[in-house]
């Protein structure tokens, strides 16, 4: 039904081979996180990884062995996925590795509190909270805070973008970007690709339903900074790289939020992921489609996003 490439149809495979019968929430973590595990790379050489803890959040920071900038690290701060509920820091290890090395820049990842025993406000409060302590000039890395941008990938897409609403609402310092990967943003159920994709491989749309749930649990009134379409004004958040998955009940989510953000005037690059399926960014250098949208996400951070001022 979904005409993926051969490459892609073997990560999604092994992938899946990682589901297991026991569908408590205990068991959902562990194999979460063995799959993750499965597709993590070997730690590079020539960058030192350790963790701390900033504003009682704990984090890990990938840092090249290559001499600081005289001005500070550029900085990239990253949220995780796995739908609020799953995922960690050793989780996204492979991307953080990936993004640390070819950049030559530091990297600080949030290990944001889970739900459903932490619904919302508490992963967004803690991002907040590790901003807000970077730019304040905690932690042992001196950071140009000039150059600093917020990414996420999923669930941690959600979250970069809701921390660049809340920041502008409150007349805060923002970052110099936003890089938001098969983003949920809480999208109307009724969205095409919620229907076109509703089976589709690695998350369908009863998936998605499920993850937001368990986020929203007791939240009340649904917020902005839960489910940033419901924002009314998306006028003067920092700029953008949306990337969307073609087979992927989220699509229409990074779909309409870019095309809000480009008709309010914030510059946005919208990378249309022809042939991905969402979790798709453990697959690199497996799947040649794969490779090209970190090619454009690489290209954007390293010539649009992180260049000096």
């Amino acid at each position: 039904m979904y005409p993926i490439s051969a490459q892609l149809a073997a990560f999604v495979a092994q992938t899946e081979s990682f589901t297991r019968d026991d569908a408590s929430l205990a068991g959902l973590r562990q194999n979460y996180n063995r799959m993750c595990q499965a597709f993590t790379p070997s730690m590079p050489e020539a960058l030192r990884v350790s963790d701390f803890s900033l504003a009682g959040v704990g984090v890990r920071s990938y840092l090249p062995e290559s001499p600081a900038p005289a001005e500070g690290w550029p900085c990239l701060l990253y949220m995780h996925g796995g739908g609020w509920v799953v995922g960690g820091l050793d989780s996204h290890d492979f991307i953080c590795f990936e993004l640390a090395t070819a950049l030559q820049v530091l990297v600080i990842a949030i290990d944001y509190r889970l739900a459903p025993e932490h619904p919302f406000p508490a992963a967004y409060q803690d991002c907040r909270a590790v901003w807000q302590a970077l730019q304040a000039g905690q932690g042992p890395h001196v950071i140009d805070v000039q150059r600093m941008v917020v990414i996420g990938d999923s669930a941690g897409g959600n979250l970069a973008a809701a921390l660049c609403l809340g920041l502008r609402d409150d007349g805060q310092p923002l970052p110099r970007a936003q890089v938001l990967i098969y983003p949920a943003l809480g999208g109307r159920c009724d969205l095409p690709s919620r229907r076109d994709c509703r089976d589709a491989p690695l998350l369908s749309s009863a998936d998605s339903d499920a993850y937001l749930a368990l986020y929203l649990s007791g939240s009340g009134e649904p917020s902005p900074y839960a489910m940033p379409l419901l924002a009314e004004d998306v006028s003067g958040l920092p700029k953008a790289f949306i990337a969307v998955a073609q087979f992927d009940p989220l699509r229409d989510d990074g779909r309409l939020y870019a095309e809000r953000l480009q008709a309010a005037g914030v510059a946005t690059v919208l990378h249309s992921g022809k042939g991905l399926v969402h979790g798709c960014l453990r697959a690199r250098r497996h799947v040649p489609e794969v490779d090209r949208l970190y090619e454009d996400l690489l290209n954007y951070l390293g010539s649009e996003a992180l260049t000096q001022v």
